[in-house]
């Protein structure tokens, strides 16, 4: 477990011993990446997580004793340089909703492709949100059941900038107002077709191949589409979508 300075310092938490080891034996392939301590309970990653001050954590939900989505308040607060993704086996909207809400920046399945999970470890660390795309849709009906169930208890109700985007900013992607609306207007046909597709939860490859374009032609895309809207995330953008039925 060597550290470059350059490198950005992962902490892996995970109760498998043989997951753990394998995740961080293809993480540390890449130069860019540094595992700095591993542990396989929440306990044991609050007391790694402060003894090193990793800056990206992933984080497994199915965990003995505290479950992660369940630590994640305490570590927050006691890791605030430190972004949280959940990596996790669970396709639950409820786990999903409540990760976000509790903070993390980041919710992706295990089944993730290791060049995916690269890169969203770097956009977690630039200060972007990231989802796995089979989760988006889920994510955005959880978004749009926020918007229109009266919240009774604050306490247990995430607002919809908390499913939306956990300690990211979401001011972009509240509903209403003519700036968003303009902004949609500047999207070409091409783009809306794009936004739609990360509206039902496509990835660039299913858009791609459904489009009829290559992949790296809808990161371009992709790219142009938070620009316009000033976005930061695909997340932000498939909300944005869908609460104006772009």
């Amino acid at each position: 477990m060597t550290s470059p300075s350059t490198s950005l310092r992962l902490l892996v938490v995970d109760d498998h011993t043989l997951f753990r080891r394998g995740l961080i034996a293809l993480l540390s392939r890449d130069p860019r990446l540094c595992v700095v301590a591993e542990a396989g309970d929440a306990g044991e990653a609050l007391k790694l997580g402060q003894q090193h001050q990793p800056d990206v954590m992933l984080l497994d939900n199915h965990l003995p004793g505290v479950h992660g989505v369940e630590a994640l308040p305490q570590l927050c607060a006691a890791l605030p340089g430190t972004r949280i993704i959940m990596l996790t086996v669970s396709e639950d909207a409820d786990d999903l909703a409540q990760a976000l809400a509790r903070g993390a920046a980041g919710y992706l399945l295990k089944t993730v492709e290791g060049d995916d999970l690269v890169s969203a470890i770097q956009r977690v660390a630039s200060g972007e949100s990231v989802v796995s795309p089979e989760m988006t849709s889920k994510l955005v009906a959880a978004y749009r059941s926020a918007l229109s169930t009266p919240a009774d208890d604050e306490s247990d109700v995430a607002s919809p900038s908390q499913v939306g985007e956990g300690r990211a900013q979401s001011a972009a992607v509240q509903p209403g107002g003519v700036q968003e609306d303009a902004g949609v207007a500047r999207l070409s046909p091409r783009e809306r077709d794009i936004l739609r597709e990360i509206a039902r939860g496509a990835s660039n490859k299913e858009i791609a191949r459904s489009l009829d374009i290559a992949e790296t032609t809808v990161k371009i895309h992709v790219q142009h589409i938070l620009r316009k809207l000033n976005l930061t995330s695909r997340v932000q953008a498939a909300v944005y979508a869908t609460t104006r039925g772009a």
